[in-house]
Order: C-alpha cells, then sequence, then structure tokens
C-alpha cells in the first residue's frame, strides 16, 4: 500500500544512534536496518536526528536548584518565567531515557534497536508511560535510564491495541542515587491556548526541553502510512519542533501536571502530535487496582468530520441543531470511515455513516466512545446513525479488542507466524483473521522481500520434512507467548516428523523454436534453476536467498556448474528446479576458491526428464570468433542471439571496501558483442552445434556509490573448469593449492622501468605473441608466512615463462612454487607455498548475542594486512544486544573483559562465564585499525550463543550446537535470528 500524502510528512519520534538507512515510508519511530535492501536513502529520515531546535541553556538556574550531578536540560523559549524553571526542575527528576529492542519482526514492526523517552506515572510500583511504539506490538528488551543516570532494566506490562501508549515496570528499589518522583496525568487541563513543555530524550544525547501552545485538541489520528496507527482518537496538536528520540515524553503545564503524551510530528513543519492522556489514565487506574484493562471493540474506524462535510454526507438539520446546542464547542462528529468485513459492525454500520447516539446518549467525542465501548465488552449497544439523511438504529454486540490482538507466535525454518492483528486488518480493510507471516524467511520468503504475508489455510504442524504442500516444515516449531515478566516464553508445539521419502517425478523441457540455432533446445534440457537459502549471513555475503541457473555437466552424477554469486558458501539450503516442474533436494560439493563457480549435485534418480549432460568444449575460444549467446534473462525465459567474442582479459572483480566477499580473481574473463549479455546473470556461449564453449556467469562485485551491489556478467572458458569436472566424476574432491596473491597483468613498458631484461622481453613476445605480458604481484593475502612481496613481477614458474593467466594453474597440485621475480629491479628465486581451500572457506560460526563470528574468511584476508584476531563480525540480528550496542560487522574482537579473545574457542571459553542480563567488556578493533571498547549486556533468553561445524557426517553438512549456561547440549534452540539481518559498516 502507498503511503498517502499525509503519511509522508509524518514522523514519530523515538529515534537511534546506531543506524544507517531510514525505512522506505516515513514512518517515524525507529530507523530500520535492512542490509540487503536496496531502498533509497530518506532525506526526511535524516532530519529526525538533525534538526532539533537550539533552546535556551538553564544550566545556572538549575545548578542553583540542586547540587547533585545531572544531565542540564534546555528549553526553546527565551525569558522563561520561575515559575516555568520550578516546574522544568521537578519534572526532569521523573523522565527517562528508554534504550529497547524489537528482539523480532512482530505484527506491523520489524525487529529494532530504538531509543524514546517515557516517565514515571507510578513511583511505588514503578509504572512508566511511554508510546505503543516504543513498548513495541512484540518480545521487547530494554532498560531505561533515568536524569541521574542511574540505570533500569523494564518490560512492558501494558501495550493499548489501538492507542499509541503502553506501560513499562521497573524496579524502583534499584534506585540508588536519586528520589524518584512521579507525574500526575491531567488530561482535562490540555486546552487550546494552553502553553506547554515537551521534556524528552533529543536522540539519546541529552534532557531537552521544548516549549509550544496547544492550537487544537481535535486533530484526527496522523498517519504514517504502512505499519502500525493510532486510530478513533483524537490528537493534539502543537508547535514544538520534537525530533527524534523524543517519543513517550511528557507534555506539562507550568503547574507539572502531565497534560498529554508525545507521540509524532511533521516533517515538513514545526508540529508536533500529542496523545490525549483520557484513555493512559484509565489503564494505569486498571493496574494500580490489580483490575483488567478491559478494551471494547465494533471494529469500525471512525473520523472527526466537520459540520460542513457531515452535512454533505445527509446530516440533516434538526440533529446538527441539537449537536450543536449540547456540545456548543464542537466543530464536527464521529462518520465511519472503515467497517472490517465479519466484525461486529459488518452489515449494521456503512462507510459514510454519522454517529448521533450510543444508547440513548448524543455522542461527538472519541473519548466518551471509548468509555462506553470498553465498559460493554460481551454486552450489546445501540447505535443511532444518519446515513444520507435518515436515521438508522442498529444494535450491536462489543468484542474484546485484547482477543483480536495477536500475543503469541510461531516459529517454523526462521519464519515467524501469528493471527492477524486488528491493526493489520483495518490497514487493508479485511476480516481478522487468517495468518500473518511477520518475518519471512527461508522457504516462506515467497517473491524474494522482507514484506508480511498473510496465508488462508495452516498446514504447518501437519508437514513431515521436506514436504511441499503447501509449506514446508523443516524443524519443529516453536511457539513463544508472553508472561507475566514481560518476556516471551517459548516452548515446543510439536515434534519434527520424519522426513517424507521423495517420490521420482516426471517432466518433459520447452522446446526452442529458433531455427538460428539448431542446438538451442538440446541446451535447454541442460540447464536446472538453483534456489539457494542462506540462514546464516556468513562471508560477507548480502542475500539471504539467491535464484540462478546453472550447468548440467553429468546428468548421470546430478553434477550442476553454478555461479559462486548464487551458492555463496555451503552453509544453505538449495533446491533445484527442472524442467520447471521437477523440484528436488541439492547439496554443494565444491566452492572453487577464485574462479567463480560452485559444483553442486542431485540425486538424478529422483528424476524422470530428459536431462542432457552439456558438452563442454576442450579448446579455448579467441577473440573476434563468432559464438552463439544462449541466456536467461530476469524473467528467466531463454533468449539466444550471434554474436562476437569481443575480448579476453584478466580480470580481478573490484573487491567491496564495506564488507569484505568472495570475489573473482585471477582469471581470464569472455566480453562478447551483444546487449543481452548485461540481461542475463545465467547461459553460456556455445557453437552451433551446441557445444559449450563457455560459462555465462555473475560476478558478484563492489557496491555502487556505499549501496546497491554490483554484479558483473562474465564468460568462464570451460577448459578452465574441465579438471575440476573430471575429478569429481571420478569421485574425488578437489582440494586444490592456490597461490593466495592478486595478479595484475602489466605490459612491456613498464617492465622495462621495473628492471626486466631486454632478453626476457623477447621471450614474452616469443611465447605469447597476441599479449605482450607479464604478471605483477598486486596484494599478497594475510596468513601464513609469504615469501612473495607485493609489487613483485613474475616470471616464471616451476621454469616456465608466466605470460597467460592459465600458467598458474600449475599451482593446483603443488605445495610448493618455484618463482622467478623481479624485485626492486633485481632478478630473485624464490620458493613459495600454497595453501589449500580446506584452509580458505569457512568451517565454523558462532551467534553470541545476534552477532555472526567467524574466522575471517578469505576476502578479509585479501584486504588486509594485519590479522588482528580469528574473531570476526560478518553479521547482526536487527533487535539482537550486538545491534543496540554497536558491534558492527567487519569488527575484529580482541578481547572480553580485558581476556584476550585470538580464536574462537577462545571467545567460546571467555563468554561462556559471563551470567545473563550482566554487562561485559568487549575490546574491538575496526577494519581499518582504530581498536576501541565497547560494553554490552548479555541476553540468553533470545538470544542463546550457538554454534555451526562444518560436519560431512551431517545430511546438510553442518552441525549445529546450543550453549546454555555456558555449556554446549543438543536441546530445542530457542533463540530469536532475524532472517534480516546487517552487514554493513556503520
Amino acid at each position: 500500500m502507498e503511503a498517502t500524502a499525509e503519511s509522508r510528512s509524518k514522523r514519530r519520534h523515538s529515534g537511534s544512534a546506531q543506524f544507517i538507512r531510514p525505512s522506505k515510508h516515513v514512518k517515524g519511530d525507529h530507523f530500520e536496518i535492512e542490509f540487503e535492501d536496496t531502498t533509497e536513502y530518506n532525506d526526511e529520515d535524516a532530519d529526525d536526528d538533525i534538526n532539533m531546535l537550539a533552546e535556551q541553556d538553564l544550566l545556572a538556574a538549575l545548578e542553583q536548584a540542586q547540587s547533585e550531578p545531572r544531565m542540564v536540560p534546555h528549553i526553546a523559549s527565551t525569558g522563561d518565567s520561575v515559575e516555568w524553571q520550578r516546574t522544568i526542575e521537578s519534572v526532569v527528576r521523573n523522565v527517562v531515557s528508554i534504550r529497547f529492542c524489537q528482539t523480532c519482526s512482530f505484527d506491523a514492526d520489524p525487529a529494532v534497536t530504538s531509543e524514546a523517552t517515557g516517565f514515571v506515572v507510578d513511583k511505588t510500583r514503578g509504572l512508566i508511560l511511554t508510546n505503543r511504539h516504543v513498548a513495541c506490538a512484540g518480545p521487547f528488551w530494554g532498560y531505561c535510564v533515568f536524569d541521574n543516570h542511574e540505570e533500569c532494566d523494564v518490560y512492558p506490562v501494558y501495550r493499548d491495541p489501538v492507542h499509541d501508549f503502553g506501560i513499562l515496570k521497573f524496579d524502583p528499589s534499584k534506585i540508588k542515587y536519586m528520589e524518584v518522583g512521579e507525574l500526575t496525568l491531567r488530561p482535562d487541563l490540555a486546552r487550546v491556548g494552553v502553553e506547554i513543555r515537551v521534556v524528552g530524550n533529543d536522540a539519546g544525547e541529552k534532557l531537552s526541553i521544548l516549549s509550544g501552545v496547544i492550537s487544537r485538541t481535535d486533530r484526527n489520528a496522523p498517519d504514517y502510512g504502512d505499519g502500525y496507527n493510532d486510530f478513533n482518537t483524537n490528537y493534539i496538536q502543537a508547535a514544538a519542533s520534537a525530533s527524534g528520540g523524543s517519543s513517550g515524553s511528557p507534555v506539562v503545564n507550568v503547574d507539572g501536571f502531565a497534560v498529554a503524551l508525545q507521540a509524532g510530528g511533521s516533517t515538513e513543519a514545526a508540529t508536533d502530535y500529542f496523545l490525549p492522556l483520557d484513555r493512559p489514565l484509565r489503564a494505569l487506574q486498571c493496574i494500580q487496582n490489580n483490575e483488567a484493562v478491559a478494551r471494547g471493540t465494533i471494529q469500525t474506524q471512525w473520523l472527526i468530520k466537520p459540520f460542513d462535510e457531515c452535512r454533505r454526507l445527509g446530516l440533516t438539520p434538526p440533529w446538527e441543531a441539537a449537536i450543536r446546542q449540547n456540545f456548543p464547542k464542537e466543530i464536527g462528529m464521529l462518520v465511519a470511515e472503515t467497517v472490517l468485513p465479519g466484525g461486529p459492525g459488518f452489515k449494521s454500520i456503512e462507510e459514510g455513516d454519522i454517529l448521533i447516539k450510543i444508547n440513548d446518549e448524543l455522542i461527538t467525542k472519541f473519548v466518551r466512545l471509548d468509555d462506553i465501548l470498553d465498559s460493554n465488552v460481551g454486552s450489546n449497544i445501540k447505535l443511532l446513525l444518519q446515513r444520507g439523511g435518515r436515521d438508522i438504529e442498529v444494535e450491536l454486540g462489543v468484542g474484546d479488542l485484547h482477543e483480536i490482538t495477536p500475543d503469541r507466535f510461531l516459529t517454523v525454518c526462521g519464519a515467524s507466524f501469528h493471527d492477524l492483528s486488528y491493526q493489520l486488518a483495518r490497514l487493508y480493510a479485511i476480516p481478522v483473521k487468517g495468518v500473518y507471516v511477520s518475518e519471512p524467511a527461508g522457504t516462506f520468503r515467497f517473491d524474494g522481500s522482507d514484506k508480511g504475508w498473510i496465508i488462508a489455510k495452516r498446514y504447518i504442524l501437519s508437514l513431515p520434512d521436506n514436504a511441499e504442500h503447501p509449506l514446508t516444515l523443516l524443524s519443529p516449531p516453536l511457539s513463544f507467548s508472553l508472561d507475566s515478566t514481560g518476556l516471551w516464553d517459548f516452548k515446543e508445539v510439536a515434534d519434527a516428523l520424519p522426513p517424507k521419502p521423495l517420490q521420482p517425478m516426471s517432466a518433459q523441457f520447452v522446446t526452442l523454436d529458433n531455427p538460428g540455432f539448431a542446438g538451442a533446445s538440446d541446451l535447454v534440457r541442460s540447464f536446472v534453476r538453483i534456489a539457494c537459502e542462506m540462514p546464516l549471513k556468513i562471508d560477507g555475503y548480502p542475500l539471504p536467498r539467491k535464484v540462478g541457473f546453472g550447468v548440467v555437466v553429468d546428468h548421470e552424477k546430478g553434477l550442476v556448474v553454478v555461479s559462486r554469486a548464487f551458492v555463496p558458501y555451503d552453509l544453505c539450503d538449495l533446491t533445484l528446479t527442472i524442467a520447471e516442474s521437477v523440484v528436488v533436494p541439492g547439496k554443494v560439493v565444491f566452492l572453487h576458491p577464485l574462479q567463480n563457480y560452485a559444483v553442486v549435485q542431485y540425486d538424478p534418480t529422483l528424476v524422470q526428464a530428459p536431462v542432457r549432460s552439456a558438452k563442454l568444449s576442450t579448446e579455448s575460444v579467441r577473440q573476434g570468433s563468432s559464438t552463439v549467446f544462449f541466456g536467461f534473462n530476469h524473467n528467466f525465459r531463454v533468449v539466444t542471439t550471434k554474436t562476437t567474442i569481443t575480448d579476453i582479459t584478466t580480470v580481478a572483480i573490484p573487491a567491496n571496501s564495506m564488507a569484505p566477499r568472495y570475489r573473482a580473481i585471477n582469471l581470464d574473463a569472455i566480453t562478447v558483442d551483444t546487449s543481452l549479455s548485461a540481461q542475463c546473470a545465467s547461459g553460456v556461449l556455445a557453437d552451433e552445434d551446441g557445444t559449450v564453449q563457455a560459462l555465462w556467469l555473475t560476478y558478484l562485485g563492489d557496491r555502487a556509490h556505499g549501496s546497491k551491489d554490483i554484479e558483473y556478467h562474465l564468460g568462464l572458458s570451460t577448459p578452465t573448469i574441465l579438471p575440476v569436472i573430471r575429478q569429481i566424476q571420478r569421485g574425488q574432491i578437489p582440494n586444490l593449492r592456490i597461490l593466495d596473491v592478486e595478479l595484475h597483468t602489466i605490459q612491456m613498458s613498464q617492465a622495462r622501468v621495473m628492471g626486466v631484461s631486454e632478453d626476457w622481453i623477447r621471450k614474452v613476445e616469443q611465447d605469447n605473441p597476441q599479449r605482450h605480458q607479464l604478471f605483477i604481484v598486486r596484494k599478497v593475502s594475510c596468513g601464513p608466512v609469504q615469501t612473495l612481496e607485493e609489487g613483485d613481477l613474475i616470471l616464471t614458474l616451476n621454469g616456465k615463462i608466466m605470460t597467460r593467466i592459465s600458467d598458474l594453474d600449475v599451482m593446483y597440485d603443488h605445495d610448493e612454487l618455484d618463482i622467478h621475480v623481479v624485485r626492486n629491479c633485481e632478478e630473485l628465486s624464490i620458493k613459495v607455498p600454497t595453501v589449500t581451500t580446506t584452509d580458505i572457506e569457512t568451517n565454523r560460526v558462532v551467534v553470541f548475542c545476534g552477532a555472526v563470528l567467524h574466522r575471517p574468511h578469505h576476502a578479509v584476508r585479501q584486504q588486509i594486512s594485519h590479522m588482528h584476531s580469528e574473531v570476526y563480525v560478518s553479521a547482526r540480528s536487527r533487535g539482537s544486544p550486538a545491534f543496540q550496542y554497536q558491534l558492527v560487522p567487519t569488527n575484529f574482537v580482541l578481547a572480553v573483559n580485558g581476556v584476550s579473545t585470538p580464536d574462537l574457542d577462545s571467545f567460546l571459553k571467555e563468554v561462556s562465564k559471563i551470567p545473563d542480563n550482566t554487562y561485559f567488556r568487549l575490546r574491538v578493533i575496526t577494519f581499518d585499525n582504530v581498536p576501541f571498547v565497547i560494553t554490552m549486556k548479555k541476553n540468553e533468553h533470545y538470544f542463546p550463543t550457538m554454534e555451526f561445524v562444518k560436519d560431512p557426517l551431517e545430511a546438510c553438512g553442518w552441525r549445529r550446537v546450543t550453549y546454555e549456561h555456558g555449556k554446549p547440549h543438543s536441546g530445542l534452540d530457542t533463540g530469536i535470528l532475524s532472517d534480516s539481518m546487517d552487514q554493513g559498516v556503520d
């Protein structure tokens, strides 16, 4: 749903001190990180963090008023009276800064880490009033900081299902160094013309006090676009220019009473929106009396509309006169805006109906409407409406609003499900029933995006592993529900059924009518579509899911070659679709460390289709020769054309400086003279008979202007991959040895300057008449002791002159190479050790406090000169402690609580000693060598420590271990691991 013109100019105010990309629509309360998203930056959101108006400093007055250290408040107006200064001094003692996480996506809210404001309303019970979008609809984890910088954990005891307020609880006995006060709620004092102050948290930096005058008390609730919105209440309006972090701030009058609750504002003006305190006061009184907060609904949204518009809708003069006589200050009436199908008001109330009476009482206020509904849950009420000038009387049952507000969710395969909420049903005007996918992940990422989905039928608990009718269950589902402590507890609700035996399926490939390329239809039979789901983001790869095509190179063994841009590592779940019909599981067999391809395998006995092994050419193509381009476009449709090979040149894909990830280096890439090459991510170059001369692959490279990842489309000659394929066909998994350096070509003019003799230049010209070139070491990877140095110019490898990058292939089966180089204008012969692919690929991952940690992968070692430690932060979950306390991807962890942790073993040993819900210190160093220390609070309830270890004996190739109280166990994994992780650099 598109945001309305109004929603684009609104924002809520809870801010954050660490986010790097605002959400697509200006929803206001949080900045939402989704690193894999490519949404453009919204400057309006950035303004929330930086456009706080300057205010007059009250430092001198407050220093005289109290002697204890405290935050320095500021106010916007000049010449404030002594009364206001005394009021502010009293109020600020009751205002708290709230730092919180919603640990996973729930209802309309994503997993998020943010900051906001609240204020104490009951010092004895430890109750704090704030916004509902701060208290969160789902799992909440947070703490508050008082004016004297004492900290205390908080948890929600009430979240209103509709209105934007919630109540948090803290332990007053934890506050040792100041006397906690409380603010009195006086909704009756919010009147037009009243001078007010907004006492809030300015993006976590300091206490800020802004001045204003109430200009309206009858505004409809602001619309922030998609997601959570308040409705069925009037809002108070004033010009206070509040900014990020001020959500939940008290709006006080000169006597120090709270008259409203800060909730949002406009990005295009200085206007702010405050929630009236009538309903928060009632909820507070119910909690103080140990009573349930009853909330009634007839599932109808109302709007205040002025009398002139009501007359156009059919309001008759007698009723207008009666309303104006009884409510002389009113300017409008309540009009039905949305009536949900299947709700109590359905078929009795219509959109455009004007509300006249409830139970024979004239109604013009939302406050009175809420009073009546909340007092009649489970009972009937009588409504008098006007519809097109006619009186309509209806009798309705009042439903329980809490019953249609989800308070538990189910996790399956990393995705989260819960009952559809009233909030989302109202957004789309649909019945409040069905299941909502709040966290799409894995199999349930239906269109590749993070948006939620509504599903009508429930098959989840009855499906065995790998079943597909219509949803897939890969692990026992967990149910999370809210308990009395504010934590969402969990339990296993179903055992995983045994895997369903897979049965062979048959299908036919499409036939292509392409008279210009007779082998096209045969080539179609050599392609399969591969979907790769990645439960963890490791090795800097930015996406949780990727789909592309692979080439079948041995249909009898089910071997397929595919780009590493689609299958970046083997901690993944592969499904292969054959002939657009047969879906079978697959596994990763081999990952080439340099040349950007992977070999995957499926069980050919499950496929009854005429799959054909592609015939791979043993001869390398030449520049200028003709070829047929055969590719799959963005619609997965086959496109072909005759073309010419324009160039074959040695390339190194540019490194991604923001998040190092796998990239191809030291290989010859092919380009062709057709625009289709840029449109197709997968394909081949073939001759007229269908013999494949080169694979057309996607190469993942740098990031454009720090946002969208750049993909390169290039060809890889088939003779390059044939030795590996033949070894795998013999049942041997290659463990290639490589020279761990990045090479660039250098021309003879440069070679002369660097000290290459005329004799060597003659040898180069004779060895490679087409390309007079040598290779220079551009970068030596960090790791074992290297004997090559950056700037070395290579003359020979094992006695053979090196003028082609393919000459480097001799390294694959040698532990050591004899290399003759020119260094500083002198010739040297040196022995250079090689490394194996098993030394390069990630084989162990630790998840701690929402951070994904592993040994620095190959791309990191290619870009740094010194290995700080073997504990590297690859990603972090939104809403996790790692996110909240700014443990940033690309950081290295050096020490825990002062103890050095050079590797994952020592790191696990130290963090296992840390008690739950306590702070600890991490010494960290950035990718660009800047050391610093952060403090972080451990949260084992939502983010237990887990370890993933590569294990060839496991069906998926990996084994998971979950730690409980610092010890590994094989029990139920109860953690929340967001599928959308941040991998960027703050």
